[in-house]
């Protein structure tokens, strides 16, 4: 059975819990609010489940609950900012803040965020960048999942990087993917609910393909596109690691482990639309594109065609009337966190579901 919960309470219990952890009021609301909004997008991987992970780091500290990042160059465009192992999802929020800002300033910038955390779903960032104008690239590196191609021992993360884009009465068109066949959290999600995995998504520690999640996350994921997604997962460590002056490779730590630190890093590619053209101009060509798309000719047994992000705005307008679907086993969870810090658990916002079953 699944927990349907209203998304506004949610939030509240999560910045709560945060907050009991020491993350000051308003770091707390955004960590929580990337969480629940990656539940209204049907990334559960990303959602809810994650909680416990940066909690546990708090209390650690290995992840500091007081974020304070450091502008350590300035070079107009182009800005690094230190993060000192302070919470991912706030250290995101400022590279987009002081990106967007410098691109309306010089129509591109560069933020490079080195010592930070893993920060959550990087449509989140993108796509505000997309909302104030601007085209907004995100690339981030993580902690090994993947050998590098012809090998079996894990090397390099899932490095997943965004690109979102403004585009006019279609909202926004936004790309998020690792470069795994599927992002570690689903395999994570899968196994909490002692599902079994696809064909595809992974190998156990030898290397040798396997539909068993807990094996899975003994082994390695198995790049999208055979020998392409390992090319692409380590240019992004370049980007988001080796360049931005981070950890990189097989340094890099994940959420998932309570007591190291994470050493990860992210970069931010901003373009001021109207440094190229007229953002009215560039959204009425996106837009004839998507309309191109979506009328094109469908294959057998296919009712719709979507644009990239298209479903998951559908998803996020549905959970408000709906709420959202919380499986039992992360309601468990964070039943247990809510006992340990004394804060009450959100109100269930209508009956319980039954569970579906099947692939994440």
């Amino acid at each position: 059975m699944n927990r349907s919960i209203d998304a506004d309470g949610l939030r509240r219990f999560g910045s709560e819990l945060l907050m009991h952890a020491g993350v000051p009021a308003a770091d707390a609301r955004l960590l929580a609010d990337t969480l629940v909004t990656a539940e209204q997008w049907g990334h559960v991987s990303h959602g809810m489940l994650r909680l416990s992970w940066y909690l546990a780091r708090l209390r650690s500290g290995v992840m500091t609950a007081v974020t304070r990042p450091e502008l350590v160059l300035d070079n107009g465009a182009v800005a690094v900012i230190d993060g000192h192992e302070g919470i991912g999802q706030v250290l995101a929020q400022e590279a987009t803040r002081v990106g967007v800002a410098r691109a309306q300033a010089h129509g591109v910038s560069v933020v490079a965020v080195r010592n930070s955390n893993h920060f959550g779903t990087a449509a989140y960032f993108t796509r505000q960048c997309a909302q104030q104008g601007c085209i907004g690239i995100l690339a981030t590196n993580a902690s090994p999942a993947m050998a590098p191609w012809g090998g079996r021992t894990k090397m390099l993360g899932t490095n997943p990087w965004s690109i979102a884009a403004p585009a006019g009465a279609r909202g926004i068109v936004v790309m998020d993917i690792a470069n795994t066949a599927v992002a570690r959290g689903k395999i994570y999600a899968a196994a909490q609910r002692e599902e079994a995995i696809p064909a595809g998504w992974a190998a156990d520690e030898f290397g040798v393909p396997t539909t068993d999640a807990q094996a899975a996350l003994q082994g390695l994921i198995l790049p999208m596109a055979g020998h392409k997604g390992y090319i692409i997962t380590f240019m992004m460590d370049v980007l988001a690691g080796v360049l931005t002056g981070s950890a990189f490779g097989a340094a890099v730590t994940g959420p998932y482990v309570a007591d190291r630190v994470s050493g990860c890093g992210h970069l931010l590619i901003t373009i001021q639309i109207d440094a190229l053209m007229p953002r009215a101009q560039f959204e009425q060509r996106l837009e004839r594109l998507i309309d191109e798309v979506k009328a094109a000719p469908r294959a057998a047994g296919i009712d719709e065609i979507f644009f990239p992000g298209e479903i998951e705005a559908r998803q996020c307008a549905q959970s408000g009337t709906q709420g959202l679907s919380i499986p039992e086993q992360t309601w468990a969870t964070l039943s247990g966190l809510a006992r340990q810090s004394g804060v009450p658990m959100p109100a269930i916002h209508a009956a319980s579901v039954p569970t579906e079953r099947g692939p994440p």
